[in-house]
């Protein structure tokens, strides 16, 4: 499983998920399913989102361990 920091920091950047969508080419909705992970992003939008928050991919999207 994906997990991800989006919308902390989206709140960080002080943005609104529909903002966030604009900014990265998909609807609010699809932000609103990657923040509650019923969401998987192509790899495309996970770049396109790290572009925009200025960070690597790594540093906010993370394979959850299954132990």
């Amino acid at each position: 499983m994906l997990i991800n920091r989006v919308k902390e920091l989206r709140a960080r950047f002080n943005l609104t998920q529909g903002e966030l969508a604009e900014r990265v080419g998909v609807t609010r909705q699809t932000i609103v399913s990657l923040e509650k992970g019923s969401y998987t992003p192509s790899l495309l939008l996970a770049m396109n989102i790290a572009e925009e928050f200025d960070m690597p991919i790594e540093e906010i999207f993370s394979k959850e361990d299954k132990l």
